[in-house]
């Protein structure tokens, strides 16, 4: 099924565009410490990410985090979301789980958007700080694949963005989930390519603004 490519589908968007952001979703403690039961095997994503990160910083380019936590009043928010998946009790307000991983830590000047649901733009200001930049594409990294960057990647599309996943820079505790999540984001919503292919892009744009 992983090969299989129907008619009409799956047609390139345009990549990485004149002005795209870098959202990285969810890698907090809580995703990449081998002691919390929602842990992922990240490594290699975080490696992938850090790579981006010094890209887009170069080309000064908008960055966004994202975390998830919640305090008292957002599991009554989020009850529905927490009563499928009650482990994200883990990721308690003001807790060390919900910090970004210090491999990638953000910049002052890098917002770190709080989360209750899956994707990025769900409850959160996203949309206005893409709007804002005057962006047209939106690179999509962190975990996990199936859930939260998948549900970013659709949502990117919904709100008139261009999504574009590296497929290194996304992981995911399922790798069936992962191969499925990747392979259906590139058939109907976003470009899926390789880390080097978004790294030349965006070192094409480094260039051309340092002129």
């Amino acid at each position: 099924m992983s090969g299989t490519q129907f008619e009409g589908f799956g047609q390139r968007a345009g990549g990485v565009g004149r002005r795209p952001a870098l959202v990285i979703v969810d890698i907090n403690n809580g995703f990449t410490d081998p002691a919390s039961p929602l842990v992922c095997d990240l490594d290699d994503t975080v490696g992938a990410i850090r790579r981006l990160l010094d890209a887009m910083r170069r080309a000064e380019l908008p960055v966004v985090f994202t975390t998830v936590s919640y305090g008292e009043g957002d599991k009554v928010t989020a009850k529905a979301f927490i009563d499928k998946v009650p482990v994200l009790l883990t990721l308690v307000a003001g807790s060390r789980w919900v910090e970004i991983d210090d491999r990638i830590a953000p910049l002052p000047t890098e917002p770190v958007l709080n989360k209750l649901f899956a994707s990025a733009f769900f409850g959160t200001a996203l949309g206005s700080m893409l709007a804002s930049h005057g962006c047209d594409s939106l690179i999509v990294t962190g975990a996990s694949t199936s859930g939260c960057v998948r549900a970013t990647a659709v949502d990117a599309l919904q709100h008139g963005y261009r999504p574009v996943v590296p497929r290194e820079a996304v992981g995911d505790r399922n790798p069936a989930a992962h191969d499925a999540a990747l392979y259906d984001i590139d058939l109907k919503y976003g470009d899926v390519v390789s880390l080097d292919e978004c790294l030349d892009a965006l070192e094409t744009l480094a260039a051309t603004h340092a002129r």
